[in-house]
């Protein structure tokens, strides 16, 4: 594993060098981090400096002391977007994280009347759409529901997203190798609801009938220069710990 980072930073940057370990998946549930002397070393900074940087991790839940074994990440940390997946798979080419899966993997197309879908996609009520669902799993436990929408013309240049079967490779880049077009990810933006039937039922959440269970849900919209090619949301299950912005 290396660790190695610019030197001369604050407590900050050293807590955003090893979030960034663990989020990609590099630093897996149960590792050990360096000891205290060796990131004074690799960042040239103070003990202080460095404690403070694991006092911010300790703070969000993403590293624990265990003793003789150190600093440890803690285990089921983060729950990580979509969006932020396909970022991790550009880097590492990992597309799950240690001790995460996923199941219920369903492909479908549907007319698509959500409002702020349509707005999203520039679709009329009624048009059609791919969509593609499915749940991510932590230790086999659920821990999102992700949903991704899919107008005409990027199945057109992309049609194995109407297929029903896992894509092996990432969107984004099959759409840029075959029309020549970058793909652009809009901005993420987050809000809680009120969450459905269903995603009660992938999250295996039990819950009264009609009872009130609110969960975070994240989206994003992704473009070319020309269209709006790709609406995604993450829904999480009650107690997440979901970073929202770097």
């Amino acid at each position: 594993m290396a660790y190695k980072a610019p030197e001369g930073k604050g407590y900050a940057d050293v807590a955003a060098h090893f979030r960034t370990l663990i989020k990609a998946g590099e630093l897996a549930p149960g590792d050990a981090l360096p000891s205290v002397a060796e990131i004074r070393t690799q960042f040239g900074v103070a003990s202080k400096t460095v404690s403070r940087a694991l006092g911010v991790l300790k703070s969000e839940g993403l590293v624990a002391s265990r003793g003789a074994l150190g600093t440890v990440v803690e285990k089921s940390p983060i729950v990580i977007t979509g969006a932020d997946r396909l970022t991790r798979m550009e880097k590492n080419g990992l597309r799950y994280a240690p001790g995460e899966t996923s199941s219920g993997h369903r492909v479908m197309r549907r007319a698509i009347h959500d409002p702020e879908v349509c707005t999203a996609l520039d679709l009329e009520p009624g048009d059609e759409a791919v969509i593609r669902i499915r749940v991510f799993r932590q230790d086999d436990k659920p821990t999102s529901v992700g949903v991704s929408v899919y107008p005409p013309h990027t199945t057109a240049a992309v049609p194995e997203l109407s297929d029903d079967v896992r894509m092996v490779k990432q969107f984004d880049k099959l759409y840029t190798e075959r029309t020549g077009h970058e793909v652009v990810k809009g901005q993420r933006t987050a809000h809680s609801r009120q969450a459905s039937q269903d995603e009660l039922a992938a999250l295996e959440i039990d819950a009264p009938p009609h009872s009130a269970v609110a969960v975070l849900v994240t989206t994003v919209t992704f473009h070319d220069a020309d269209h709006p090619l790709a609406y995604w949301e993450d829904v999480y299950a009650p107690g997440s710990r979901v970073p929202i912005g770097e």
